[in-house]
């Protein structure tokens, strides 16, 4: 165990990691093949999963801070370069658009679907996953696309359906600045550019989860400013958590790679924060320990500079 002289959180001893890509699974349906990246521990056995959704126009490449964090920490993480991303650059009047938030949730069942191959695909891999304990994560759009997985109702705005899409493969759920309920809340543009967004049902989200808002995340997205990004907690049920980041902007100190030119609030601190608190979430959400984050919820209760840890 190790303590960030900053943060004051306990951490696992990391270890080394290996990342293998694009792995290609044929996707017929999609218009496009799926390219995976893997990122897991060179040891360790049970190894739980997960399953990582990036933000709008990123792709397999992005969030490194994080991938490679969880998976140091002893998690395979899975990720897709989803057809929003600026790699694959859609046309405007493709006719994949209106539904690329519905394709985003395809890819990840796609990739559940293919595991195995997957697993055998990346060198010395082969029989050190645990299937049984999955967890989506995802940020901004990443993060809707994992709440649909444990429950999140997206009406559709062509067919007016709010299907469950849900897979019970996925134990929980994590969700970084994430965007939330829709309706009059939402931005002319919002609502025109968005239409995903514009009736979003967290209610019928019952799995385990945890939130992370940046109290400054004031997205051109929605009428309520940044407490609008804390709404996946606020309005789903069962155990959930929410860490507010304190000071923190969309990318959370600069969790979308290193160096992100897009980052507004570049913060080494804060993303250890969020790197320390959204491991001992999965170690904790999975069974592997639970007292990295019985340490994170003492440290984080009250009072401390970077951010402020809440469950019900």
């Amino acid at each position: 165990m190790t303590t960030h002289p900053t943060t004051g959180l306990a951490g696992p001893a990391l270890t080394t990691t290996v990342s293998v890509k694009p792995l290609v699974l044929s996707a017929p349906q999609r218009g496009e093949d799926l390219h995976v990246r893997i990122s897991a521990p060179t040891t360790g056995t049970s190894l739980p999963v997960v399953l990582f959704a990036h933000g709008f126009g990123s792709d397999l490449d992005g969030y490194a801070p994080l991938v490679d964090h969880w998976a140091s920490g002893g998690f395979v993480v899975l990720q897709a370069t989803h057809l929003d991303s600026k790699r694959l650059a859609l046309a405007a009047d493709d006719p994949r658009r209106p539904h690329i938030w519905r394709h985003r949730v395809q890819d990840m069942r796609h990739i559940l679907d293919e595991l195995t191959t997957l697993e055998a695909a990346v060198p010395g891999l082969s029989g050190r996953m645990d299937p049984s304990r999955i967890v989506a994560v995802g940020h901004s759009f990443g993060g809707q696309t994992a709440g649909i997985l444990v429950g999140l109702r997206v009406t559709d705005p062509h067919t007016g359906a709010a299907e469950d899409l849900s897979d019970a493969r996925v134990m929980a759920g994590i969700q970084l600045a994430t965007a939330g309920k829709g309706g009059d809340e939402l931005t002319p543009f919002a609502h025109d550019n968005l239409p995903w967004l514009r009736d979003q049902d967290f209610s019928r989200i019952t799995a385990p989860g945890l939130v992370v808002a940046g109290d400054k995340d004031d997205l051109p997205l929605s009428t309520r400013g940044p407490a609008w990004t804390t709404d996946p907690y606020s309005l789903s049920h069962g155990n959930k958590s929410l860490l507010t980041v304190h000071d923190g902007e969309h990318f959370l100190g600069g969790i979308s790679g290193y160096q992100a030119a897009e980052t507004t609030d570049e913060n080494p601190d804060r993303v250890a924060l969020v790197q320390q608190v959204t491991l001992a979430y999965l170690r904790h959400i999975t069974g592997t320990d639970h007292t990295d984050w019985k340490n994170a919820e003492t440290v984080l209760a009250c009072g401390h500079p970077l951010g402020r840890l809440e469950s019900k």
